[in-house]
């Protein structure tokens, strides 16, 4: 009867079913880019291919894993840099601006463990620390201003946010890697368009303050010129005073009798014997 029932075909499926299940229950094949936690009803035993801060993909070999069938459990946790995207948050600044803020995460879990007992999952892992980005944002950009987010204090918000995220993260077994800002608007409407009208009439007022200091250089540096230029007129008359008078009268003749392409020519009435005119005169 027994050499029978191992003849049935239906017999040997079963069978051949069987040791496929067991052997599924007992062997698991590890990625690189998965962390294996063993478990056992719920509570973590060991970890296959845990994340180490220095080793490259590819460095270990993975491979096969073994466990107890049907009392040990395996649940696979990604290894790579992993996002959160934050909700759109609404954050009042210091100087009472509304802004519309996106904001993403990238974390990476290394305490697999850890995060298997406070979060179980991945998505649940993400819903938590979407929550805290979104806490710690508003606490950081309320000490701000709208202004603060358009200058080089962006990268020390940044970096504020991103220390104080990765304190909670800890706790949760994960790694913050990087926050950033994708996008920080007014919402349209009023609030958009007065401060618009703010920050033009900021840039026209330092506009006009830098013109004003423009114009002061300039008068310090004309009127320094001008005392340089009589310096060098005074030394010049003290060395040859005849030459220095007719050099200075060829000067105001120039000016006086050219012709000017725009207001046409000039006509000046003298007296042939005008004191003016020396220069023209014989012995001049």
């Amino acid at each position: 009867m027994e050499r029978t029932a191992f003849r049935n075909p239906i017999v040997l499926s079963l069978i051949a079913l069987g040791l496929i299940v067991l052997l599924m229950q007992t062997v698991s094949i590890v990625p690189e880019t998965k962390q294996a936690i063993i478990s056992s009803y719920g509570t973590p035993l060991r970890v296959e291919n845990g994340y180490k801060p220095k080793q490259r993909f590819g460095d270990r070999f993975t491979g096969l894993t073994f466990r107890v069938p049907f009392v040990e459990q395996i649940n696979l946790i990604d290894k790579r840099i992993l996002s959160v995207e934050m909700e759109r948050q609404e954050v009042l600044s210091t100087d009472q601006l509304r802004l519309q803020v996106d904001a993403f995460a990238r974390f990476r879990i290394t305490k697999p463990i850890l995060m298997y007992k406070t979060s179980r999952t991945e998505e649940r892992l993400r819903d938590q620390l979407k929550t805290i980005l979104g806490s710690r944002l508003r606490n950081e950009l309320g000490k701000r201003s709208f202004a603060t987010l358009l200058s080089p204090e962006r990268g020390e918000v940044m970096e504020n946010i991103q220390k104080s995220l990765n304190l909670e993260a800890s706790r949760y077994g994960a790694e913050i890697i990087d926050v950033r800002i994708k996008r920080a608007d007014l919402p349209d409407g009023t609030p958009l368009t007065e401060a618009f009208n703010r920050m033009a009439s900021a840039r026209r007022q330092e506009a006009v303050a830098i013109d004003a200091e423009g114009q002061k250089e300039a008068q310090i540096i004309r009127a320094t010129a001008e005392a340089e230029a009589a310096r060098i007129y005074a030394e010049s008359f003290n060395k040859d005073p005849e030459f220095y008078d007719f050099y200075r009268a060829m000067q105001s003749y120039r000016k006086t009798f050219r012709e000017d392409a725009e207001n046409g020519k000039t006509n000046v009435i003298l007296s042939p014997n005008s004191d003016y005119l020396r220069k023209f005169r014989d012995g001049g």
